[in-house]
């Protein structure tokens, strides 16, 4: 083991924390209630469909309650043909300004994760002979491969 090259361990891509932010969740939540006034349960197949990381409906609803006290969002009760009245979310002003700081810092994230991948992509890629092109088998045999997510529905 002369040549200089740190070992690790090989990891499994569940010992890999989730690369989201801690908020991103309730930004989600901001972007959902600006595409149409929503309530909670309505909120909870959309964040499912948008491929955000399986909510707790309990969490859900705190997230709303706790932006409504911040002055995020507004709620009033609407009767429903099919069952009890529900609780309908919307944005105020200040829930709008804060989509627009989410979208940019998530914007500028992306740029940074852009760059991570396409550095990383040119590391593992394969060269004419069909190896990687960090050169020594042994370090490539350490790289692992990205999993995909996938969004439901």
């Amino acid at each position: 083991m002369g040549d200089g090259l740190v070992r690790h361990e090989p990891l499994e891509s569940a010992d890999v924390p989730g690369g989201l932010p801690k908020n991103f969740p309730r930004s989600c939540l901001l972007l959902l209630i600006a595409e149409r006034p929503s309530h909670g349960y309505d909120l909870l197949e959309r964040l499912r469909r948008l491929g955000v990381p399986a909510t707790d409906p309990g969490g859900l609803y705190r997230s709303l309650r706790s932006m409504e006290r911040e002055g995020l969002a507004t709620s009033r009760w609407e009767m429903s043909a099919t069952g009890p009245a529900r609780r309908t979310y919307a944005l105020t002003d200040r829930g709008w300004r804060w989509l627009h700081v989410w979208a940019a810092a998530i914007a500028e994230s992306r740029l940074v994760l852009s760059s991570y991948l396409e550095r990383y992509e040119t590391l593992t890629s394969d060269d004419s002979d069909g190896e990687t092109a960090a050169a020594a088998p042994s370090r490539s045999s350490q790289l692992a491969r990205p999993r995909r997510l996938r969004a439901s529905g």
